[in-house]
């Protein structure tokens, strides 16, 4: 008798700490993933095409020509799906004036005008991710803003992604708020995302990953290549104003993150999520801001201690990017609607839809997060609750070893403890990091260690 309620009791027990652990994944982003229409994407990118040019400097008068008709129209699809949802949507102008030679690309006083739609989460509503595309376009001359200039792939197919994906998620609700943004001025110099970065600053949001989509139709490179099967996830290691930081160096130079910065977290995790829940598409991870010498639109993010990061094709063809529309050579130049791949572009699409959903769903991450276990035999974490009104189920910690690009192992910790200790892990061995997880499952991007635990504490 005695050893029939020792057996139930354990496994009572058994069966409470597992059913405290949250379930491995979110059934919902599966559906997600695959949601995205190829048509859908098509008919729009057709459409900002099809206004002729979308140059920063061109008409904003015409109902039918130029940037200020093409941004219209996407504040008009932002309200149509703002009502097919209820009017879940807020859609709003975010512009600033950028003066005369500012840039060489701004020859006179330029109001470079964003597209902003936000869908306000149930919880935290100040808590918010964001998924960018960038309206203008530009042909061989940055300055010519008359000739046609389609920009079907750069940047047409990043705008349609963004509303696709409002479309999207807006059937669905999230604890956290997301931002769908239509940048202005980025081939002028990058001058939208500035402004919205500042209005994020200004209105305090709470804006914990930038989704850069610039780029995502293309699949037969300049290389030769025909690939529609991979992708690539530029991140920056840590912010530019880190590097001023002596403190943070000296840090980073005796116990490592010289990779582990949060925009390269956001990367990991857009890694890992596409892993995880779609099929024939392999993410590739850039340890680089951007392509080789070049830039995008999360970078003001950046600049801003925003984590951002760009999503894009993998095989780029540069006689279709920045080219008058031409035959050269036997060569066609230019940057049409025949060289879109949609079915390639639907699968970014759905890249972005689960990372904005599963970060919007999951709590947020740890504000900080503390190591110890110099000359010990064991790890020790200790990380602070975040302040939210998502329920947290607990915490995952991480580890890898030092020359993984991944988190390769994790452990679950329940919600009312903040501590946890690798037993017989050197810390010389590995890199730790801590991230919260909701109940269903999602989970914030990893926060590394940023200080010491103090000494005489545990």
């Amino acid at each position: 008798m005695k050893q029939h309620i020792l057996l139930s009791l354990f496994l009572l027990s058994f069966v409470q700490l597992f059913a405290q652990t949250p379930p491995a994944a979110d059934a919902r982003l599966y559906d997600i993933a695959d949601a995205p229409s190829a048509d859908r994407l098509e008919a729009d990118i057709t459409r900002l095409a099809g206004f002729g040019t979308r140059h920063t400097l061109s008409d904003t008068t015409s109902t039918t020509r130029g940037i200020g008709a093409a941004r219209r129209w996407i504040f008009d699809e932002f309200n149509r799906i703002s009502k097919d949802c209820g009017g879940c949507l807020e859609v709003f102008y975010q512009r600033n004036l950028v003066p005369a030679g500012e840039s060489r690309r701004i020859p006179e006083p330029t109001w470079v005008v964003n597209v902003i739609a936000i869908q306000r989460g149930t919880a935290d509503p100040n808590r918010m991710v964001m998924m960018s595309g960038d309206i203008d376009s530009r042909i061989s001359d940055p300055l010519n803003f008359t000739d046609d200039s389609p920009g079907a792939n750069d940047n047409a197919s990043g705008m349609a992604g963004v509303l696709e994906a409002a479309r999207i998620l807006t059937k669905y609700k999230f604890p956290g708020s997301v931002v769908y943004a239509g940048l202005s001025g980025e081939e002028q110099g990058l001058f939208g995302g500035k402004g919205l970065a500042q209005y994020a600053q200004d209105n305090n949001w709470n804006l914990l990953g930038v989704l850069n989509n610039d780029m995502i139709g293309n699949i037969t490179g300049i290389d030769g290549v025909t690939d529609n099967q991979s992708f690539r996830i530029f991140s920056e290691p840590y912010y530019p104003d880190d590097a001023n930081d002596e403190r943070k160096n000296i840090y980073r130079r005796f116990f490592g993150g010289e990779v582990d910065g949060p925009s390269r977290q956001l990367a990991r995790y857009v890694h890992r999520l596409t892993e995880q829940y779609t099929t024939n598409l392999k993410p590739m991870l850039v340890y680089r801001l951007d392509r080789f010498g070049r830039g995008g639109h999360h970078r003001p993010f950046n600049d801003a201690n925003m984590p951002g990061i760009r999503i894009m094709e993998t095989h780029e063809n540069y006689t279709q990017q920045h080219q008058d529309i031409r035959t050269e050579d036997g060569i066609e130049y230019g940057d049409k609607l025949e060289h879109v791949n949609f079915p390639y572009a639907a699968k970014l699409t759905g890249v972005n839809a689960i990372t904005l959903a599963g970060l919007a769903a999951a709590p947020p991450p740890p504000p900080l997060v503390m190591i110890g276990g110099t000359v010990e035999p064991s790890a020790r974490l200790k990380w602070e609750k975040p302040e939210t009104n998502t329920e947290i189920a607990g915490y995952y910690v991480h580890y890898r070893l030092t020359t993984e690009p991944q988190w390769t192992h994790k452990r679950f910790v329940p919600a009312d403890k903040l501590t946890y200790t690798f037993t017989n892990i050197v810390v010389d061995n590995y890199f730790f990091g801590v991230s919260s997880v909701g109940p269903d499952g999602n989970e914030s991007y990893v926060v590394f260690p940023s200080t010491l635990i103090p000494r005489g504490t545990k």
